[in-house]
């Protein structure tokens, strides 16, 4: 049985002992070894999760402190039968439930997801005959053949590679194909990016072929990793659940404090127990904002649809919020702040003249000769489709190459008519150049491109605009090392003219005119430095994760102002070396670093999850396979929908269908607006909760009647209040979101501002409701009669108090007043369903209501603007301090 130890360095093996521990051969396996092999190491497939069912889910989205208060004020209800009161809460969390576990249930399939990445039909050796079987069927051991465009279906060692180049983007987050030389022998610590004999399940063959032997398959394959650890990796906790699981237990304790002072002030005025219960009941209605978690849902589905608008799609409702609570975005390079297409962006001539290529191409007869060759000598097709974008196929070199051609008018088609091909080498890695032979006329053309390398000792001469002179080595190295700094992969091109009597091809290979050098890059998407830019403006710090070579990551870098020219590159041995010493060793190298090169999957994970330690709120943004295990474990994963793999998708919380970087940033000011919203409708249920609190104990202070029952409060808290919350909910942004500081991880929904919001209010509206019930009493009105008015005029509150919560910082008076008519529709609302429940014998059966005259509810809401005048003053008191500690 062969050795295949998912854990051994096979890229430092020879072919002998490979094939040995693999007990292969060139006749490959037989049918009856590679049968006997499927049974024990089962089929090349990752397995099917099992996915959570629909009442797991359900029942999850009851796992909250807030949620476990309510079950309790259920459960006290349905103790004293108050049928009523618990069947309102029992609605409501049900509701909650229900919607909150439809927006999970798709949201559990990532590791499923990498199952797309293996192949149906691959070829295989066996009995020594090549044939074609389904690609699960495949086991270690068996001789794989690969050709352009396959999909590599296992983990391979090459046994041959002929032109073999890879694109391994999906894994490595290399941006360019990888050549593969079978006959390298690589170190056993060498990263996935660098093992050159190797090629793995998931990747793309670009070009070439090559045969190899079966290393691993299913789980052990490098995508079965990734699988694991994808499985493995913790999901963060959102920072908006945080932040409410903070409230709710100082909301539990004040809640506790306060029942329990008032059981004790009862107990001492030798109340019966049975009026304290009850008491304690009405005043845990009054204190728990019972219409909170549906309130919550409604903003982020409201922000769910305008981030739909802005090209951001929502799978996990709570993401909405979570992006705008970032203060870290790491953003993965290839196909995310780039475009994932190797692009001839610039041409270095040997007289040290340097040319950008556009769209104008220059006049000049070098850089002519330079795009002939480059046409010539190419195996690529491109056409330009009716929106001016290129598409081809063939290799990316060649396609970059001949893009650059066409953007210089010279045409491959009438090269080839005037120079009819008579001989090639193609392009092996090993060789290090390609080269095609021409006829032109009674001579001979050859045409060369190739690594400076490769193609300095085939050349005599170089081209300048004075013509072509003697060759000067150290100006061609100079021009290299130029184009390479900033981040180019470096081409040189040739050409040579062959007497009619000598076209030996390619022992004729020298006397060559060196053109010049073309620099190649994977250029930034036009969108993403003002991205990046307006990120650092609403103080959100950006990092690049990339699996490219440092050189490379630090020139997009510093393009995007990431990094200036004094900045270096953590690379993944780097990291590797630090996560041997621990994790504070990797804190102190991830803090205030800005750009990550030659990273591994798992190194991406690790990133992101100290990031989180240092007390950060994480967005991550990729495409490919190796972004999934850090997409799924950040606070919130954003996948570009347009070009990202499956694997990326299912593990993120967020998709942008533009794949446009500058979407992220429409995203986060989205967040902004909807984690504003939440304070607003926080503000408005706690309020007037708190308001009811101050009734309840200035009512029992002086030993009064309950000036609400129970069902009154749930419909204050359920009903009228989360009509108007709705409103809320839909408040536009107020212009400023992007021109502030993220919130500090650690800030509390519930801090000092939205404190002394809530003091004032429940001051006033409590005590103003209390006076008048106290005084409706003392003019010999019935406590029914009185509860009537007080419920009204709660209600009455309640619509002056949501106008009073659209800004925290800004006066009722200096807002747009139809700018949001959601909310004056729900503010009429709440008041016409309570004037029609006086009217409804039902509803004055199950509230205890009754009709008013108008005089008394114009009373009613006399008093009720007292509330404005209170909070406008505040605000005012509020601005002058805040204006006179500035100017101190």
């Amino acid at each position: 049985m062969p050795d295949s130890n998912p854990q051994r360095q096979w890229q430092s093996l020879s072919p002998r002992e490979v094939t040995a521990l693999l007990d292969s051969s060139d006749a490959g396996l037989t049918t009856a070894e590679a049968s006997r092999r499927l049974s024990t190491y089962g089929p090349n497939a990752l397995p099917t999760p099992r996915l959570p069912g629909f009442p797991r889910l359900f029942l999850r989205q009851f796992a909250s402190p807030l949620i476990y208060v309510l079950l309790a004020a259920m459960a006290v209800s349905l103790g004293v039968g108050k049928l009523a009161d618990a069947t309102f809460i029992g609605l409501i969390l049900l509701l909650n439930a229900l919607i909150g576990a439809l927006q999970e249930y798709h949201a559990h399939r990532s590791a499923q997801a990498l199952r797309k990445l293996m192949v149906n039909r691959v070829q295989v050796v066996r009995d020594g005959e090549t044939i074609e079987i389904p690609g699960e069927e495949l086991v270690p051991g068996d001789l794989v053949l690969l050709g352009s465009g396959d999909r590599v279906p296992a983990d391979l060692y090459l046994l041959e590679a002929k032109g073999l180049e890879v694109d391994e983007s999906v894994l490595t987050g290399e941006s360019l194909p990888v050549g593969k030389d079978s006959d390298l022998l690589c170190a056993p610590d060498a990263p996935l990016a660098e093992r050159f004999n190797q090629c793995f399940a998931g990747s793309l063959v670009a070009s070439g072929r090559g045969r190899g032997v079966v290393t691993g398959t299913g789980l052990a394959t490098e995508v079965g990793k990734l699988s694991l650890s994808l499985e493995s990796a913790e999901e963060a906790k959102p920072p908006l659940f945080q932040r409410i699981e903070r409230f709710s237990k100082k909301l539990t304790i004040a809640l506790l404090v306060s029942v329990a002072l008032l059981a004790a002030i009862e107990l001492a005025r030798d109340t019966p127990p049975l009026l304290i219960f009850m008491t304690a009941v009405a005043l845990a209605v009054s204190a728990i904002p019972e219409g909170l978690p549906m309130a919550l849902t409604v903003v982020l589905s409201i922000g769910t649809r305008r981030m739909v608008r802005r090209h951001v799609i929502v799978r996990k409702l709570v993401a909405v919020e979570s992006l705008g609570s970032c203060t870290v975005i790491a953003a993965d390079k290839t196909g995310t702040l780039t475009e994932n297409r190797l692009t001839a962006s610039e041409v270095a001539l040997l007289d040290d003249r340097n040319y950008h290529i556009g769209t104008n191409h220059p006049s000049d007869e070098v850089i002519e000769r330079l795009c002939r060759v480059a046409a010539l000598c190419n195996e690529a097709e491109v056409h330009r489709t009716d929106d001016g974008q290129w598409q081809g196929s063939g290799d990316a070199v060649d396609q970059a190459l001949l893009v650059m051609a066409c953007k210089c008018g010279i045409e491959r088609g009438h090269l080839l008519a005037r120079y009819p091909l008579c001989s090639q080498i193609h392009y092996e890695p090993a060789l290090g150049y390609a080269a095609t032979l021409h006829n032109d006329g009674e001579r001979g053309l050859s045409c060369v491109k190739g690594a400076l390398e490769k193609l300095l000792p085939m050349c005599s001469s170089m081209a300048t605009a004075a013509g072509d002179v003697p060759l000067d080595n150290s100006r061609a190295l100079d021009a290299m090392k130029s184009l390479a700094e900033r981040g180019a992969r470096v081409l040189a091109l040739a050409e040579g003219k062959l007497p009619a009597s000598d076209r030996v091809f390619p022992e004729q290979l020298h006397n060559l005119c060196l053109l010049g050098l073309v620099g190649m890059v994977d250029p930034l998407r036009p969108e993403a430095a003002q991205a990046v830019s307006d990120c650092r403006t609403a103080g959100i710090h950006v990092c690049m994760l990339t699996g490219d070579h440092p050189h490379t990551a630090l020139s997009i870098a510093r393009e995007l102002k990431l990094a200036d020219s004094e900045d270096g590159a953590v690379t993944g041995m780097e990291l590797a070396r630090a996560e041997a010493q621990g994790s504070t060793a990797v804190d102190q190298l991830t803090s205030g670093t800005r750009v990550y090169a030659r990273v591994s999957p798992e190194q991406k994970l690790t990133i992101v999850q100290s990031l989180q330690r240092q007390g950060e709120f994480v967005a991550v943004t990729g495409d490919g396979v190796n972004d999934a295990p850090a997409l799924h474990s950040a606070h919130v994963g954003v996948a570009m929908g347009e070009r990202g793999t499956e694997v990326a998708k299912e593990s993120a919380d967020l998709l942008l269908t533009d794949d446009n970087f500058a979407s992220v940033v429409a995203g986060v000011e989205e967040g902004r607006i909807a984690y504003r919203n939440i304070r607003k409708v926080v503000f408005f249920l706690i309020s007037t909760g708190a308001a009811e609190i101050v009734l309840f104990v200035l009512s029992t202070a002086f030993a009064m009647p309950l000036p609400l029952t129970p069902v009154q409060l749930l419909w204050l808290n359920l009903v009228t209040n989360s009509v108007q919350s709705v409103g809320l909910a839909l408040e536009p942004g107020e212009g400023d979101e992007m021109q502030r500081p993220p919130r500090p991880p650690r800030e509390s929904l519930f801090d000092p501002l939205m404190l002394r919001r809530v003091i004032t209010s429940g001051l006033v509206m409590g005590g103003v409701a209390f006076s008048c019930f106290y005084w409706l009493l003392q003019q010999g009105w019935q406590v029914e009669q009185a509860r009537n008015s007080v419920l009204l005029l709660m209600v009455l509150f309640e619509n002056v108090q949501v106008f009073n919560s659209r800004s925290e910082v800004r006066s009722i008076f200096h807002q747009p007043f139809f700018s949001n008519p959601v909310l004056l529709l729900g503010t009429l609302a709440a008041q016409g369903l309570h004037i029609l429940s006086m009217y409804s014998p039902l509803m004055q059966g199950v509230l205890g209501v009754s009709p008013v005259s108008l005089a008394h509810w114009t009373g009613l809401l006399s008093l009720a603007m007292l509330q404005l005048l209170a909070m406008e003053l505040l605000l005012r008191i509020s601005n002058w301090r805040e204006s006179n500690t500035a100017a101190g």
